[in-house]
């Protein structure tokens, strides 16, 4: 497996490539994240998370403290972070610090704005897209490293070390609540505001809905819709029945050459069979109303 990329308006920057070379030492995995280092203020931070799926820098506030910065050189920052459950947790600020990228050969220093929050995670930093995009970086999970261009014009590679990855991946697991996306103030151009945040909220119905019925099936539609639009909208869910499952019996499966799920295992590692978990009688009722809801 290769992978080469050279952005289109840097062409003098050196080709970025991944190869089966870059495979020695990595031990077979399927959930570790790429997680670095990085040297800010003099001082190395380990727990870096390399996230494409975030629009900014994160600093957490126990890094910010153990660093020994002052909140004085807080700037106002008026966004905030949002959890996957709608939870919304405080920004304290804004501060750009120099930040260098490097491997035991070369390095990169750019400025970086870290949005500072009050809240506790697993890594003590979050890289986004666009501190990625201005190193020109580009990461592969699968490889297990991170590259990019020197200013010599030579190729940084940073290497992930599994162990404290999985370590860090492990704890997130038990702490889902503490996973946040950035809700970006407006005006500033770098902090574009993430829409499928707004999106992954359950819709609200516009109107009052009547029933109708379609193929023996109960659909509900608005009654705002005037006599004309309603019989064209019946006439598509009509046309296009078999994509509404009602019940398991309805799901027919995936085409594998559509879409086909592969469990990276290696075969000389002994599987292991987890530890059944016990729960007192409160925990069971609480769990068993939890799955009733669903």
């Amino acid at each position: 497996m290769s992978l080469e990329t050279r952005r289109p308006d840097h062409p003098l920057e050196p080709a970025l490539y991944f190869t089966s070379f870059d495979l020695e030492g990595v031990f077979p995995h399927e959930d570790d994240p790429v997680i670095i280092f990085v040297v800010t203020i003099g001082q190395k931070v380990h727990r870096v998370l390399v996230n494409q799926g975030r629009l900014a820098f994160v600093m957490f506030w126990g890094t910010f403290t153990n660093m020994q910065l002052s909140p004085d050189q807080l700037r106002p920052y008026n966004g905030c972070l949002v959890g996957f459950a709608g939870d919304r947790v405080e920004v304290q600020g804004y501060i750009e610090l120099r930040t260098t990228f490097s491997d035991e050969n070369a390095a990169m220093t750019i400025t970086s704005k870290y949005i500072v929050v009050n809240a506790s995670f697993a890594y003590n930093l979050l890289l986004g897209r666009p501190s990625l995009n201005r190193l020109g970086a580009v990461a592969s999970i699968v490889h297990m490293k991170m590259k990019l261009p020197s200013t010599e014009g030579g190729v940084i590679t940073i290497k992930v070390d599994q162990k404290t990855a999985r370590k860090c991946y492990e704890s997130s697991l038990k702490n889902r609540g503490g996973t946040y996306t950035i809700a970006i103030q407006a005006g500033d151009a770098e902090w574009i505001a993430e829409a499928d945040v707004l999106n992954k909220r359950r819709l609200e119905l516009a109107g009052e809905v009547q029933e109708r019925d379609i193929k023996g099936k109960k659909f509900k539609l608005g009654t705002s819709l005037c006599k004309e639009l309603e019989d064209k909208i019946a006439d598509v869910i009509s046309e296009n029945m078999n994509a509404f499952a009602r019940s398991s019996a309805d799901m027919l499966g995936i085409d594998r050459d559509f879409l086909c799920h592969q469990v990276n295992m290696d075969e000389r590692v002994k599987p292991m069979v987890q530890r059944r978990r016990k729960f007192n009688e409160d925990k069971h009722l609480i769990i068993r109303e939890e799955l009733i809801s669903f």
